[in-house]
């Protein structure tokens, strides 16, 4: 069994909303950290309708329990009315909640009981390199990271039910979503712009829908975790950057299987992007397990020098390539944002096959470079 990176430790002294994409293991991790806590789970059809049917349910089977208990409810989107209960609960009770969740939409859209500030957000991601002993790139670039993908050798099949499992269970239940043929084109138009600068007109003619609409459908990805908004840095005196953003579906193994690409190969240029999406993903969740509130960021300038990431307030900036041998031209776009912010440490993420020093640019192997990440060395 896969030993996860987080261990939800707010949860100790703390109600918590969890939300992660379908999948995840979410459940998993619960079940193995907290293995003696009342568990609800909604998914449940009995128990779903009982608590629907009568919500005080909840008060009354936990009433008389100790204070500071700690119960946990699965997927609380699907009946938000019990989070009347649950404030109820902690307010008078002084009882403890973990409220899981695949998707926030409801809870902030909805104009449900959101807890008066009573409970604190956590967010969980699809497995991460360091959780994976023997961690395959390959694997990983190819099959994504939810872990019953990652843990098999062929995961399309596996995928193609995943996506269809969303469409279901995440769009139609919104009812968000009239017509779930044109939202489905909408999801391949928005893997090809993985990566790429977000303009709304492009991906509605692609998809035959208006860029209201687009906009709207990126907000449903966003709301449901599947897919994150990297906004551009745009602070500068010297020079005019773009400020458009990027978008990455949550999962490359996703984004693969939405543009039809698998058995990538190193060295092919759908194994690069994939390999950037990959180090992204990474990134975002680091940031997200460390609860720092800042974003990862990408910077680009209207002339067309580019990097991937910059983290902080240009405290670290990141080029990804998926190259062996990394080339003095392909450093243009970190040279350029060194001279710009001489205070930042500049990295290159790359498949060479031992660390070096160009310069001032550290070019760090991607294994080493996770290893770095997760314990710290990086930001």
């Amino acid at each position: 069994m896969l030993s996860r990176f987080f261990n939800l430790q707010d949860a100790e002294t703390e109600s918590v909303f969890f939300f992660g994409a379908r999948q995840t293991g979410k459940t998993t991790l619960l079940k193995n950290l907290f293995p003696n806590t009342r568990y609800y789970d909604l998914l449940k059809s009995d128990e779903f309708e009982r608590l629907s049917r009568r919500p005080s349910l909840l008060r009354e089977e936990l009433i008389n329990l100790p204070s500071d208990e700690l119960i946990i409810i699965d997927e609380i989107q699907k009946l938000p009315i019990l989070l009347d209960e649950v404030h109820w609960l902690i307010t008078n009770r002084g009882l403890r909640f973990i409220l899981t969740g695949s998707s926030a939409r409801k809870l902030r859209r909805g104009g449900v009981n959101l807890l008066g500030g009573r409970a604190l957000q956590n967010n969980f991601y699809p497995l991460v390199s360091t959780e994976i002993p023997d961690f395959d790139l390959d694997r990983a670039v190819n099959n994504g990271m939810i872990p019953r993908h990652y843990l098999i050798q062929n995961a399309t099949k596996r995928i193609r039910g995943y996506v269809g499992n969303y469409l279901q269970s995440e769009i139609m239940e919104e009812a968000r979503v009239r017509n779930l043929a044109v939202f489905n084109r909408f999801l391949e138009a928005a893997a090809l712009t993985s990566g790429e600068m977000l303009v709304f007109s492009n991906v509605a003619a692609d998809c035959g829908v208006s860029s209201v609409t687009a906009k709207a459908y990126f907000e449903i990805l966003e709301d449901t975790l599947f897919g994150y908004t990297v906004p551009a840095y745009t602070k500068t005196k010297k020079r005019k950057l773009i400020q458009a953003p990027k978008f990455y579906l949550f999962d490359v193994g996703v984004t693969n299987y939405l543009l039809h690409r698998s058995h990538l190969q190193q060295g092919s240029p759908e194994y690069g992007h994939a390999f950037e999406h990959l180090v992204i993903q990474e990134l975002i969740a680091y940031l997200g397990y460390q609860q720092r509130e800042e974003e990862i960021r990408y910077w680009r300038t209207s002339s067309g020098l580019e990097i991937d990431v910059v983290l902080g307030d240009a405290k670290v900036g990141i080029e990804i390539k998926s190259t062996k041998e990394l080339r003095n031209n392909q450093l243009k776009g970190l040279r350029s944002f060194g001279k710009d912010y001489p205070e930042a440490r500049l990295i290159a993420v790359t498949l060479d096959k031992y660390r070096r020093l160009v310069d001032n640019i550290e070019i760090i192997p991607v294994l080493e470079f996770f290893a770095d990440l997760w314990s710290g060395k990086i930001y």
